[in-house]
């Protein structure tokens, strides 16, 4: 079986799972193609957990779970080195946190101080996380999904902005519409029904290999970008830092615009749309479908915009309005 089918069917059995988010599901396999990270918002309850749980339970992947709390220490998070005693002679041993997983899920981080993010940075752009002078390299299929409440909820920290930048994706999760939520009832219904009645479970399919994401990273690598879809890519982030050159709206809109780390996570993510797509290139579409999700939490709104209710999303609207195809 081609890594494209492999992937596709990893995409269908997360869809069983996961009802009435095939936007996210799509997100969340762009970002394990892409090789980047990503983050997940919504509000409690909108199968955020569930989703990232059907992606790891689907692929041949040790997973990681870390619930984010404010008495959370970045030695929780990365792990720590603790002193042995054996035949008489003592030794320190570094014993790995969760973050030394394929798939880690970090739960509601922004439920911990800076301090206890910041632990996540080195792993996430550096795939290795150094503890007591020594460094520890990730595993070579590693990806950090995290979650997050709006900052809005009593509690929670925004997360600084040298953290969001390392995000390849911001991934916003909604309330499921009318007919899927009552598929929801009825699909957790019959999972409570098997579980009261102890059934044997069904037998479970093998998952899908991490040589399938590696081989499918390659044929990714190897999608062809003309010169005008990378204008378009670097007229789009551009926009967001000249905005005074577009619109007037724009200008009062953005305080600040994005990194170059927009623009890459845009051909990544644009050749991993296409790719899914069964397409060897890329065109607007790919780049149109993913820009809200790797804008959204690089920009930074004016006090005018935020005063008038206007959100990262409607300023992305109106930059792919003003940015034109060359």
């Amino acid at each position: 079986m081609s890594a494209h089918a492999q992937i596709l069917d990893l995409k269908s059995r997360m869809g069983q799972a996961i009802i009435g988010q095939e936007g996210v599901i799509e997100r969340l396999l762009i970002g394990l193609l892409a090789n980047g990270n990503l983050l997940v918002e919504g509000l409690p309850g909108l199968a955020k957990t569930r989703a990232i749980r059907a992606l790891a339970r689907n692929l041949e992947a040790v997973f990681g779970r870390i619930q984010f709390t404010s008495d959370l220490l970045p030695s929780d998070v990365t792990g720590t080195e603790i002193y042995h005693q054996v035949d008489g002679r003592g030794e320190f041993r570094f014993e790995p946190g969760p973050i030394f997983a394929n798939i880690v899920l970090a739960d509601e981080i922004n439920r911990a101080p800076a301090k206890v993010q910041a632990a996540l940075l080195e792993a996430m752009e550096e795939g290795q996380v150094t503890v007591a002078g020594k460094t520890h390299p990730m595993a070579p299929l590693f990806m950090v999904m995290a979650t997050q409440n709006p900052v809005e909820q009593e509690g929670t920290y925004p997360l600084p902005e040298a953290q969001m930048d390392r995000f390849l994706l911001h991934v916003r999760i909604d309330y499921p519409a009318l007919e899927d939520e009552v598929r929801v009832i009825r699909l957790v219904r019959a999972e409570e029904t098997a579980a009261g009645r102890e059934e044997q479970p069904q037998e479970a399919l093998a998952p899908i290999s991490q040589q399938a994401v590696f081989a499918a990273r390659r044929e990714i690598a190897e999608i062809h970008v003309a010169e005008a879809m990378e204008l378009y890519m670097a007229n789009l982030v551009y926009a967001t830092r000249k905005p005074e050159a577009y619109s007037e709206d724009l200008a009062r809109w953005i305080e600040v615009g994005a990194s170059p780390r927009a623009s890459l996570a845009l051909d990544r993510s644009g050749r991993a749309h296409a790719w899914l797509a069964g397409r060897d290139y890329v065109d607007p579409q790919d780049l149109r479908a993913v820009v809200h999700d790797v804008l959204r939490h690089r920009l930074t709104l004016s006090y005018e915009a935020v005063g008038d209710g206007i959100t990262a999303d409607r300023v992305v609207d109106e930059i792919v309005i003003q940015v034109a195809l060359i």
